[in-house]
């Protein structure tokens, strides 16, 4: 099962060419999916402390709910928009409430509303539990992943995750994922050091 409350260390173990390509913070789970988990991150927010990036490169220190702020699109895709993404996985503030309403481990019910933490462990959580829900997905995340078709993988999350390679908005480190996952994939697999503890 996956813990909560520990927070890794948000250093990656060992040098990669491909910078930073920080541990998750939430402790336990699959290691294929954990692995995935980083490899979408290394595209949508490579960098040291990805839990606090804004779209754009800015950054937030609240992490009590989603930040919700709406920053202006520069780029030539969705251009003079704005989008609200953030965090690890770069989720919209509509994408965030939705899927924490569904996966969050700890939701704060208030008198009109409910606040979803945003902090780096739950971030890791929501993402994780979304990818295992085979009913979220066309394919079965998990045992393609474990099948070797990290491609195919990509290709289907890349709707969602537009940098992935098969959507509309490739950076620098796009063709790189297959290879990043694989490396990301060897650390999580040396690091588990018992049977894969499942989420029940």
């Amino acid at each position: 099962m996956i813990e909560l409350g520990q927070k890794g260390n948000h250093s990656h173990p060992q040098p990669s060419p491909f910078g930073d390509l920080p541990v998750l913070a939430m402790s336990g789970g699959d290691p294929y999916i954990r692995a995935l988990m980083r490899t979408i991150s290394a595209s949508e927010s490579n960098g040291d402390d990805p839990y606090v990036l804004l779209y754009s490169g800015e950054h937030t220190h609240d992490l009590g709910q989603h930040p919700d702020t709406c920053i202006l699109i520069q780029t030539e895709v969705n251009q003079g928009n704005c989008s609200t993404a953030a965090g690890r996985y770069q989720f919209l503030t509509s994408t965030w409430l939705e899927k924490a309403s569904l996966y969050h481990p700890n939701p704060n019910y208030q008198t009109e509303q409910v606040i979803y933490s945003f902090a780096p462990e739950y971030q890791d959580q929501v993402t994780y539990q979304w990818l295992k829900d085979e009913g979220m997905w066309s394919i079965d995340i998990l045992e393609r992943l474990r099948q070797g078709d990290t491609d195919e993988v990509l290709r289907h999350l890349s709707d969602t995750w537009t940098s992935l390679g098969f959507g509309i908005e490739d950076n620098s480190m796009t063709p790189y994922l297959t290879e990043i996952y694989e490396q990301i994939l060897a650390e999580e697999l040396q690091q588990t050091q018992s049977p894969v503890d499942h989420l029940h």
